[in-house]
């Protein structure tokens, strides 16, 4: 089972805020002028708890739902963009102010563009947050053959740059081709293995030809590009499912490595 944190924000926050509100405006006034001394004036333990506790979890709430919020890379499908094990930052306001918990868009600041790395709501289960590369815009038309994407019948150029060698969770990777993709402007490094189908088990999105993006959705994946499973599996992310753009690296720990487990070259590395 998945910890809702964002409801548990809300709730929170509105209980210790209502509670701290009630005191103030009802009881506050009449237990002070009936007191005798100063230990009779004070509030009881709830009261003090949730005046404590108030400007915090507002604080947090509001942070995380309309300005960034963290997220942890769970799994190698990014790679080598993203290491296992990364911790990055999610702008929560690229595309769109939403409402937390409803995620309803209630001011628009902009939408994903082609080659933006994201966080998304997963469709299948919208509990999950995915990340992936935004590859399909609406009303683009995507075909991927021999491990090379088409979009809109235009070749997206990839220029190989030798063998891939992990590390830690990543060594698995190891071996597989690197190349500089060229996504219509915005380069950035994928890795293919010549030793695996076209597509990954399962993804048959794309099997029987083209494929056009709804309106509405964006077409998703990963730079793991045989490791990844992605728009070519489950389909466009609708808009309502976004969360925000990924920015930058904050922290890297991945125990799968040898010796110390956090790599402090990637802190501050911005994500492109």
């Amino acid at each position: 089972m998945n910890f809702d944190l964002p409801t548990v924000l809300v709730v929170g926050t509105a209980a210790t805020g209502f509670i701290w509100l009630t005191d103030a405006l009802f009881f506050a006034a009449k237990r002070k002028a009936r007191a005798e001394n100063e230990e009779q004036a004070k509030p009881p333990l709830i009261v003090e708890y949730s005046k404590s506790f108030f400007p915090i979890l507002l604080i947090v709430l509001i942070l995380r739902s309309f300005i960034f919020e963290p997220f942890r890379i769970p799994s190698g499908s990014m790679l080598p963009t993203l290491d296992i094990g990364d911790f990055i930052i999610v702008d929560k306001n690229a595309y769109g102010i939403r409402l937390p918990v409803l995620n309803k868009k209630i001011i628009e600041t902009g939408s994903p563009k082609r080659g933006d790395v994201f966080v998304f709501r997963y469709p299948v289960d919208p509990s999950v947050d995915y990340i992936k590369r935004v590859i399909g815009l609406p009303g683009d038309v995507i075909e991927y053959r021999d491990k090379v994407l088409y979009i809109n019948g235009k070749e997206m150029k990839q220029v190989p740059i030798g063998r891939y060698t992990g590390v830690g969770g990543g060594k698995r990777a190891t071996g597989e081709l690197e190349s500089i993709e060229d996504l219509d402007g915005v380069k950035h490094s994928i890795l293919t293995s010549e030793f695996r189908p076209n597509l990954p088990y399962g993804c048959v999105v794309l099997a029987h030809g083209p494929f056009k993006v709804p309106e509405g959705r964006y077409f998703a994946m990963g730079d793991n590009r045989d490791n990844s499973s992605d728009s070519r599996c489950w389909g466009t992310v609708p808009d309502e499912n976004l969360v925000g753009r990924a920015r930058f690296i904050w922290m890297n720990f991945d125990t799968e490595k040898e010796g110390f487990p956090i790599d402090w070259s990637r802190i501050g590395t911005a994500i492109e």
